[in-house]
């Protein structure tokens, strides 16, 4: 922490400052809102950023957004992909329908792209009509972590200083976080050798289709996805090895267009075109006294699975409902001890496993070429039709699959589901009031969900407590998601099964509560 003396003088307050006004810095500061927690925003930038590289929205994201309200905007305003091609050295390799591949696993069962620009001037949107707005041109200078809170000292935009004082402080200021290097956190790992470019242009061709198109040669990749409007799309490549070193200067010019023509691609203009080097990096940790890192001040990985931008959403999620249950004394301030090892596990093997697949995927070794010029090809349409690889793919890809089983806040195991799981989502027959399992979700606060019949005892000992029930009637289909009838799943506010109980014993809900501190109403 860096230890320079911190004013007390024209000190303002608020629960939380957040630090970096990306999507992970926004994500964050409407759930605190919505949980009723007070917020300040801040972010050395003038405006939101106009280009970006990221664009998958992932399924448990949008679960998540369905919380705050704001999914079904995100849905409409982004794009479903519906078809992947796969080119390998000039060829079609495959043609795969993903459609709803997940339509069992989720109420968003699709891929769906949202260039992370529009997508932060949606969440800045939505943040001000709860009355929270971005300060800009607005810099971290330093901070303290002293006498029960923070104070961290802020650069105006017009250069003057002011004090901030603070319950806790967020990093979500990216890879170079100034919240981490304060705390002189490390962030180990490295950075691939390839360059890469993120271009949006307009382009016409017989593949400026509508569906998603991914070609691999010896050397070079390419992924094409279509944007809202006709004849526009987002490309994100390799960019020529000669032209690698000074990849600051580099223009589309430099940029190998033999894959361009195999897919039969004209590009007619470039809007904007942007060069990037990847970096594979996890933080040391993740929080440490009253200041926590998320998002890519965290951990940055490959974009391959479209995997980043979605885990510091998932970051912010975690860490939100945790901060208001601990300054609302709704918890025990031990509950934030289990932000950092659900989601460091969880961020280092994603970058193990996107580092896998970024190997094959761009290196240039003998194995990796064969591996993707070769056997991608062969076996890719054959599994792509299989329904078992369908789902597995879905579930890894949209972090539906993502589990806190080793997390202190997680026990019990009732049918197929631990505690630590999400919980599985079922579609209900319309005839009650909730379209589906994960509606009650949106109040944001702990439930007690029972599929069957829940006994006088919880139904009491829920309504001397304040915790809402949920009560589903019993289908079969609900074994099929491996819940077990009458059960008692105690679910988090983001989702997750903190309990669960085979028995569906009140006993064991109010022991697990009582033990961590909780209670329940807001």
């Amino acid at each position: 922490m860096n230890s320079s003396p911190v004013s007390s003088t024209d000190v303002l307050g608020t629960d939380v400052l957040v630090v970096g006004a990306g999507p992970t810095g926004l994500v964050l500061a409407l759930w605190l809102s919505r949980l009723g927690v007070r917020v300040r925003i801040v972010d050395k930038t003038a405006e939101p950023g106009t280009t970006s590289r990221a664009l998958a929205v992932q399924a448990r994201t949008l679960e998540l957004y369905r919380q705050i309200g704001i999914a079904d905007a995100v849905v409409e305003r982004g794009w479903q992909a519906v078809v992947v091609n796969l080119w390998v050295a000039g060829k079609k390799a495959a043609h795969a329908v993903i459609g709803n591949i997940g339509a069992d696993i989720s109420p968003y069962p699709f891929t769906l792209t949202f260039p992370q620009d529009e997508h932060e001037r949606l969440l800045v949107d939505r943040l001000a009509e709860v009355g929270v707005h971005v300060e800009r041109n607005t810099e971290l200078l330093h901070f303290e972590d002293t006498d029960g809170r923070v104070l961290a000292r802020l650069k105006q935009p017009d250069g003057a200083e002011e004090t901030c004082e603070a319950a806790y402080i967020a990093g979500c200021d990216g890879a170079r976080s100034a919240v981490r290097g304060a705390l002189g956190v490390g962030f180990p790992g490295g950075t691939y050798s390839h360059v890469f470019y993120v271009a949006d242009v307009d382009a016409s061709g017989e593949t400026m289709n509508g569906e998603l198109h991914v070609a691999l040669d010896r050397t070079d990749f390419i992924a094409m996805f279509p944007l809202d409007g006709a004849g526009r799309a987002r490309l994100v490549g390799t960019v020529r090895d000669e032209a690698e070193h000074d990849h600051q200067d580099l223009t589309w010019n430099d940029v190998s267009k033999q894959v361009l023509e195999w897919i039969r691609v004209d590009i007619k203009r470039v809007n904007w075109f942007s060069t990037y080097r990847v970096h594979h990096r996890v933080a040391d940790h993740f929080a440490r006294g009253r200041a926590f890192l998320l998002g890519d001040a965290a951990h940055i990985h490959s974009p391959v699975g479209g995997q980043g931008m979605n885990t510091g959403i998932g970051d912010a999620v975690n860490l939100a409902w945790k901060l208001a249950a601990v300054l609302q004394g709704r918890g025990n301030a031990s509950l934030l001890d289990s932000y950092e090892p659900e989601r460091i596990a969880f961020a280092r093997r994603l970058v193990a496993t996107t580092d896998q697949a970024f190997t094959v995927v761009t290196s240039q070794g003998a194995m990796a070429r064969l591996m993707r010029l070769r056997i991608v090809p062969l076996l890719i349409r054959p599994l792509s039709t299989l329904k078992l690889v369908r789902r597995f793919l879905f579930r890894t890809v949209s972090q539906t699959a993502v589990n806190y089983r080793e997390s202190s806040l997680s026990e019990g195991t009732a049918g197929e589901v631990h505690g630590g799981d999400r919980l599985p989502w079922v579609k209900l027959d319309g005839n009650g009031e909730c379209e589906d399992n994960f509606a009650p979700l949106t109040s944001l606060d702990w439930q007690v969900h029972v599929y069957g019949e829940a006994t006088a005892g919880m139904r009491a000992a829920c309504d001397a407590r304040g915790l809402p029930l949920q009560v589903f009637t019993w289908r079969q289909e609900m074994s099929k998601k491996g819940l077990r009838r009458d059960a008692a799943y105690l679910v988090r506010p983001d989702g997750y099964v903190a309990l669960a109980d085979a028995e569906g014993s009140a006993a064991a809900i109010a022991a697990y509560l009582d033990a961590r501190g909780f209670s329940y109403s807001r």
